[in-house]
């Protein structure tokens, strides 16, 4: 009988299996690039980088992690070969081929002819000012930036190649129960009696989901994604948002549901305390996903927890190889992101979750909320609604908006901002977009988010038919009926650019003349500010 394969022997720090020393130390030397000026180094866990002159070059680590395996020189050259074609092919022009770094009769050099002793990745060297993280830290997220982002992560998701009949939810066990013994195996990091819940907590919650998994994967959400997909990883090139630095150590991990994909990005955002645009991005990925997208929210409060856990527990692998002040600024990070382990995973649903129109099994002991708002065009519904997201329910990122002007748009298979023809909004249209809206909004509540319908809503019988849903899945309902002078209506929406909504001055004069009823919802005469 073989025995098992057992992880190779650790010589310096956490996870250390060589000793690279003599390969930094030619890559950090301006001289190996024929520069004069200082050649920047970037640590991580799995990678060292160096900065130098107009290109970079990334070495992968000697380490060994149950997850990530780069303890023998070979399996670092099949790491760099893979990333040039993964991430190569998501970002053109950025991933230049991989380099040996040889031995000679007059020592290390870099490329060349000679024994190779270590390879690294060559990429073109960008701005690293411009990647996501350092551009959140400015406080320089736009809001056309956010939409751009969002457009990133879809068209990323399109292109992957599906995966169906992949055990997600077992691959996801793994990562649970591999993250939970990490930390375990650090008390000094993670106490003990946390641990021991989150591990509680995150299993029921797994169980729950395994058969909406399961499903999803057979439906196609199961992908060849990024599987790194955080803001670091993201940066401007020509001004656009491109991914770069994909998983591609191993093709199991990278291969997951395009939620858990997501929610790393998702993640990112809220726990830099970044919540409208976390909400945004998660909104507008919504709409332009399949409506079935909606049932996987079921399982969005895991992915984000594990999000959050993975980078804990890579952040407290890297302190090995940190010092001083950085160390503790670290440690406090690897703290932050424990803690938001256990945030992220908010309310349990105490029953099965159905896959399709089907509701949860009961209510959870603190239940989503449907909301609805309605206004004459340019009353600010939308505003609103985007203001309010982020801080409703009590899951991340914050509530679904549904939005009547993005639905009629998808009906008819248009961009957000293409304009309709008239007869998308002939009197019979109307009402299939009400009821498509209440539609998608049972899916949301059946998921355990709270929604938000935002659409004029001047019909009585709209008013009711929208609240009766909120009856039906035995959830709260709040109404909100914006009111604004007619003469701010009008401004307001002939100076809209870019938007979703088609009403102009002449449709706004044709709803000032419609018989509303009477309108039970809260009312508000305060008159929100919209952008153009």
């Amino acid at each position: 009988m073989t025995a098992p394969a057992q992880p190779p022997q650790k010589t310096a720090g956490d996870h250390v299996v060589a000793d690279q020393g003599a390969v930094f130390a030619l890559l950090a030397d301006p001289a190996t690039h024929g520069i004069a000026e200082k050649v920047v180094r970037i640590d991580t866990h799995g990678a060292a980088l160096f900065l130098a002159g107009p290109f970079a070059y990334k070495v992968k680590r000697a380490v060994y992690f149950p997850f990530m395996d780069f303890s023998t020189l070979e399996k670092r050259r099949a790491a760099c070969a893979a990333e040039v074609e993964i991430s190569g092919a998501g970002a053109p022009g950025l991933y230049l081929g991989v380099v040996p770094i040889v031995r000679t009769a007059h020592g290390l050099a870099l490329g060349g002819e000679g024994e190779a002793v270590e390879y690294a990745v060559k990429m073109r060297r960008f701005d690293t000012d411009l990647t996501l993280d350092r551009i959140a830290e400015r406080g320089d997220l736009t809001p056309e930036l956010v939409k751009a982002v969002a457009a990133m992560a879809v068209n990323a998701h399109a292109a992957a190649p599906e995966r169906r009949g992949f055990d997600s939810a077992g691959a996801l066990s793994t990562y649970l129960e591999d993250t939970i013994a990490e930390f375990a195996a650090r008390p000094d990091l993670f106490p003990a009696e946390d641990v021991a819940r989150l591990a509680e907590v995150s299993r029921a919650a797994l169980a729950r989901v395994r058969p909406l998994l399961a499903a999803r994967s057979e439906a196609g959400f199961v992908r060849r994604c990024h599987g790194d997909m955080h803001l670091r990883n993201i940066v401007l090139l020509d001004g656009k948002p491109v991914l770069f630095d994909a998983i591609e150590f191993n093709d199991e991990i990278a291969t997951c549901d395009v939620l858990y994909d997501l929610a790393f990005l998702l993640m990112d955002l809220w726990q830099r305390g970044l919540r409208d645009a976390a909400n945004a991005i998660f909104n507008r990925y919504l709409w332009a996903s399949d409506d079935a997208q909606l049932d996987g929210l079921a399982a969005l409060p895991l992915f984000l927890s594990l999000r959050a856990g993975i980078r804990a527990k890579v952040e407290a692998a890297g302190l090995a190889h940190l010092d001083g002040e950085q160390r503790a600024e670290a440690q406090a990070r690897v703290a932050h992101f424990f803690r938001q382990t256990i945030a992220l995973l908010g309310t349990p649903q105490p029953g099965p979750i159905g896959f399709g129109d089907g509701t949860v099994e009961a209510a959870a002991p603190s239940r989503p909320t449907l909301w609805a708002v309605g206004g004459l065009s340019g009353s600010g519904k939308s505003t609103w609604a985007a203001k309010m997201a982020p801080g409703l329910g009590t899951r991340a990122p914050g509530a679904v908006v549904l939005r009547s002007d993005i639905e009629r748009k998808r009906l008819f298979n248009v961009a957000e901002t293409e304009k309709l023809p008239p007869e998308a909004y002939a009197a019979e249209v109307s009402p299939r977009v009400y009821e498509r809206l209440r539609r998608l909004a049972r899916r949301v509540l059946a998921s355990d988010y709270t929604v938000i319908v935002d659409a004029v809503h001047a019909r009585p019988e709209e008013r009711d038919a929208i609240e009766s849903v909120a009856r039906e899945a035995g959830v709260p309902f709040s109404g909100l009926w914006l009111d604004v002078p007619a003469e701010e209506l009008v401004r307001r929406v002939e100076a809209r650019t870019g938007d979703a909504s088609d009403a102009d001055a002449a449709v706004v004069r044709h709803q000032l003349g419609y018989d509303l009823g009477v309108i039970r919802w809260t009312r508000s005469t305060r008159a929100l500010s919209t952008s153009p």
